[in-house]
Formats: C-alpha cells, structure tokens, sequence
C-alpha cells in the first residue's frame, strides 16, 4: 500500500481529478465529458500498472532471477 501512497506517478495522475469533477458539476453533459473521464481512469491504470511492475520487478531483482 505505501508504494502506492508514495508513488509521484500515482499523485499526479490524481490531481486532475479535482478539475474533473468541477467540470462535471458546472460544465455541460456531453461526449466531451465522457472523454475526459474515460482519459483520467486509463491515466491512473497506467499509474497503477507502472507501480505494480516496477514493485515486480524489484522482487525478481532481489531474488537474483
């Protein structure tokens, strides 16, 4: 869990959701706002997808495969 607390990718693909969900509130309901939530959720996957594969590949680093 904390490397994913501490992980600069993770928190900067956090920080626009804060403009996101203005948007989402204020801004008008079109595909636009589909596309931009779509954006924000496979930014934060590759985020965690980076996280994870780095974490792995440390683990296999340190057993010397």
């Amino acid at each position: 869990m904390r490397k994913f607390l501490l992980s600069p990718g993770i928190w900067s693909s956090l920080f626009p959701v804060i403009g996101l969900s203005r948007a989402t509130k204020d801004g008008p309901r079109d595909w636009r706002l589909v596309l931009m939530w779509l954006s924000f959720g496979i930014g934060l996957a590759l985020a965690v997808g980076t996280v994870l594969d780095k974490s792995r590949q440390a683990e296999l680093d340190e057993r010397g495969e």
